[in-house]
């Protein structure tokens, strides 16, 4: 809004000219969503307090790790609010807010994060332990992903890069046309990211902590791809336009920093589907409008090693009758091997810093 705003009296005043600049409204977005989500955390969780939105803990399906979890019985959850609020206003304050990338963050971000939301509700407010059903949020998703998807295909004013598929370590697209799978390509970036963040969110900080760190590859990866300089010299698709992305991974990034404030073992608040969903869906959509949704397998690594656990888990008992982890996702796994739950976090965290710089590396390793 400030650029929308402001820059065009740059003719008027020579100070305003600064707003033309895509890294001083990342780093002020950053800012803001870090000061918006500290200053609001105190508030947000008095009033899930009040309102009695604590965690669940179900005994019945947790019992081997109850001993150790009980404790977190009560603690507010759909902190993903605070979350929320702490990128949509940075990004509607510093972005260019006619441009359709960050148009379509946005909405991915807030749809999602309603999804999350009645979800959070149903199992809190509602005491349904289940919240909504699995078939009801895969199809809220898909519906999601096709209709990105299909504007992408369709409508899109860059759409004639939405058909080229990009693979890391490679400098040309592996397919130039993919056709229609675009849309059902999409759809399955959208709904497996959002899905795996959410998979991910088991213990404090751990989801969140992530969520930085590939948010920040990302936000350097969206400011490249949409410098034709940097994107020749990297050899990398530029997509005009895409730059103002980094003001949305920035806002990630710092409402993520504030979050963890408040989620830091002991959690004091947990973010709840309400986050960790909206959260997915945002990396999936920056992911899918730089053109490095694949690249989003080893910056996310830690992401898709929970999904895999989880995956792996399932088809092995229903195959097998045998469990290969201890308990699915694998974080969990460490815990009954009686890592205690800072440790994994911290470890966790360092894997998904390694992941994220292999992903930064792989641009110029082509």
């Amino acid at each position: 809004m400030f650029y929308n705003l402001l820059y065009p009296f740059k003719d008027i005043f020579f100070g305003f000219n600064v707003f033309r600049y895509i890294t001083f409204r990342a780093a002020f977005a950053a800012i803001t969503s870090v000061i918006l989500s500290i200053v609001l955390g105190p508030y947000v969780i008095k009033k899930l307090y009040q309102l009695k939105i604590g965690q669940e803990i179900r005994k019945d399906e947790c019992l081997p790790l109850y001993a150790k979890h009980h404790t977190k019985k009560g603690t507010p959850t759909m902190g993903g609010m605070l979350i929320l609020l702490s990128i949509v206003i940075p990004t509607l304050l510093w972005a260019d807010i006619t441009n359709e990338h960050i148009i379509i963050a946005v909405i991915v971000t807030v749809y999602l994060g309603m999804l999350g939301f009645w979800d959070d509700y149903l199992k809190t407010a509602r005491k349904n332990t289940k919240g909504v059903s699995a078939r009801g949020k895969i199809s809220a998703q898909v519906i999601l992903g096709l209709a990105v998807g299909g504007y992408l295909f369709f409508l899109s004013s860059n759409k004639e890069f939405a058909h080229q598929l990009y693979i890391p370590f490679v400098k040309s697209a592996v397919v130039n046309n993919m056709g229609i799978f675009t849309v059902l390509f999409t759809m399955l970036v959208i709904v497996g990211s959002s899905n795996a963040v959410n998979l991910t969110d088991g213990l404090d900080g751990l989801a969140i902590g992530c969520v930085i760190s590939a948010s920040l590859a990302y936000l350097f990866i969206s400011y490249v791809t949409g410098n034709a300089l940097f994107a020749k010299y990297l050899q990398i698709p530029y997509i005009p336009g895409c730059g103002e992305l980094a003001v949305f991974c920035a806002s990630i990034a710092g409402a993520g920093l504030g979050f963890l404030w408040y989620n830091a073992y002991p959690a004091q608040v947990f973010m709840g589907d309400t986050g960790s969903l909206a959260l997915g869906g945002a990396m999936g959509v920056v992911a899918i409008a730089t053109k490095h949704e694949l690249l989003l397998l080893i910056v996310g690594g830690v992401f898709v090693m929970e999904a895999l656990s989880v995956i792996i888990q399932v088809v092995s008992f229903k195959l097998r009758k045998k469990r290969v982890f201890l308990m699915s996702p694998i974080h969990h796994h460490f815990e009954m091997k009686g890592w205690h739950e800072p440790k994994i976090t911290i470890r966790f965290w360092i894997v998904a810093i390694i992941c994220a710089l292999v992903g930064l590396a792989s641009l110029k390793l082509r």
